[in-house]
């Protein structure tokens, strides 16, 4: 592994750059980053999240830990007036979701538009600027698309949120046989991490670095669960911007959302995290570049928690190519 200075870079921060060095990446990176990571978001972005029945939200308690969030709405619920602004009118977050006391106006938000049926998304991370009963308005801070890569496409139907069963919520410090079987099946989940609120990196400069919000995709099943605590993760290749796994190495702590695309339910798991890079268990499994561990600090499950459903998913091609744990 190269011993080079990190240098500073606008685009990325410290723990980003030390993770595109370690996979030696960071050359390349360096005439990459400054091209597609924006501070605005172009036209095609925002008419992308205009059309959208939900969104994908990162954001932080009081406690500095990082969730993942879903919000819906009918498509439009989520404007741009300009190229710097979002605008989310009347969303719906379910009962018992973090976000709902992490909304605040200067809260820094990763968010992630994703469109499953046509495996399209991009991302964006930004500071509340207002917010208000019927809403809020994100400064948007930067702007940068993603490869649709282990998307399986699956269409979502957007149910009327008054119509649907009532919310139950279940909270345990470790995963129940419930929780488990749901990771088990699972074939995707969304992951937030963040650099402490007090870090030089989040709170100078340019304010860029701050929640970031991010999809992982892989065979159901591609999960593992060690006992009731412990999740194991295969991360394959992507963009290499390593904003996740940059996040982890100067903060770990992460936010993981399991959805059942099914009936709705959403499981919110607060975590403890780490990279694994190399390794007999790397080596192991089929297309991993390096694996991913969580400890489960706590969990919560909420039951009917999103009004949409989706149709059985067509699993993304890349995965061919990637195993699975025996």
């Amino acid at each position: 592994m190269s011993t080079a200075p990190i240098p500073v870079h606008p685009a990325f921060h410290r723990g980003e750059l030390l993770a595109q060095q370690r996979a030696g990446m960071q050359e390349k990176m360096a005439t990459v980053g400054p091209r597609v990571i924006r501070d605005f978001m172009p036209d095609q972005h925002r008419e992308f999240f205009e059309q959208l029945p939900f969104m994908v939200v990162g954001s932080t308690d009081a406690e500095g830990r990082p969730w993942a969030s879903v919000i819906s709405g009918a498509p439009g619920f989520v404007r741009s007036p300009d190229e710097r602004t979002l605008q989310v009118r009347g969303p719906h977050i379910a009962q018992g979701d973090p976000l709902r006391d992490n909304l605040r106006a200067g809260a820094k938000l990763g968010l992630l538009g994703i469109e499953p049926h046509t495996r399209r998304r991009n991302r964006a991370n930004g500071v509340v600027r207002a917010l208000s009963e019927a809403g809020l308005e994100i400064a948007i801070e930067q702007s940068f698309g993603n490869c649709p890569k282990y998307i399986q496409a699956r269409r979502p139907e957007l149910l009327d949120a008054d119509a649907t069963p009532a919310s139950s919520i279940t909270d345990a410090a470790a995963l129940t046989p419930e929780m488990a079987g749901m990771i088990n099946r699972a074939d995707t989940f969304f992951i937030a991490t963040a650099l402490a609120s007090d870090d030089e990196e989040a709170q100078g400069g340019s304010h860029r670095h701050g929640t970031d919000v991010s999809h992982r995709g892989g065979k159901p099943g591609f999960v593992r669960i060690d006992g009731d605590s412990v999740l194991t993760v295969p991360d394959f290749i992507g963009n290499s911007f390593f904003n996740t796994i940059g996040n982890l190495l100067v903060q770990p702590r992460a936010g993981l959302l399991f959805a059942d695309f099914d009936n709705g339910a959403l499981l919110y798991l607060a975590m403890r995290g780490g990279v694994i890079w190399e390794g007999p268990e790397v080596e192991a499994f089929a297309g991993a570049q390096r694996l991913l561990r969580f400890s489960v600090e706590s969990a919560r499950l909420v039951r009917h928690a999103l009004p949409l459903r989706w149709e059985q998913p067509e699993l993304s091609p890349f995965l061919a190519a990637t195993g699975a744990w025996n």
